[in-house]
């Protein structure tokens, strides 16, 4: 490969997450419901060289953008992403992710006893107690969990 040359072509309209920590990108597929039935056109990039974390991922998704829930639990797995909104093969719009300050419905709670697994009403809500590194608490039974937890107990996965 030369220098400077695309490793993968870009979009003319989209989403480009980039700066995922290596290995995350197919996390970040599954959190946006995105398997082999998609019909859009999807770039995935595993372990591409970074100046400022070494290695990392890129996920580029033609035809759609991004909702913030989406992006609130893509924060989980990727506190350090950008979101870039691609129209027109220009960058129309680049959101650095935040981790929120809260975090509901989009991660189960692991402690098997907690109500939120046991009480259809009651959704589960974690407040974020650190946000580097991750580390979430539920609102409900105070179960502390972190980014690696919150991997496995993620709703949508």
């Amino acid at each position: 490969m030369k220098k400077g040359e695309l490793i993968v072509s870009k979009i003319m309209n989209g989403t480009v997450i980039d700066h995922i920590p290596a290995g995350r990108a197919t996390v970040v597929l599954g959190i946006l419901g995105i398997d082999h039935t998609i019909k859009n056109r999807i770039s995935m990039v595993i372990n591409a060289e970074s100046k400022s974390m070494g290695k990392k991922d890129i996920v580029k998704i033609e035809n759609r953008e991004l909702k913030s829930e989406e992006a609130d639990t893509i924060a989980l797995v990727a506190p350090e992403a950008t979101i870039n909104i691609i129209r027109n093969y220009e960058v129309a719009k680049k959101m650095k992710i935040k981790v929120p300050e809260s975090i509901a419905r989009i991660i189960k709670c692991p402690n098997p006893l907690c109500i939120t697994n046991n009480d259809v009403e009651a959704a589960s809500r974690f407040a974020v107690i650190s946000k580097n590194p991750i580390i979430l608490k539920c609102e409900y039974c105070g179960t502390e969990i972190d980014d690696r937890d919150a991997l496995n107990a993620l709703a949508c996965g």
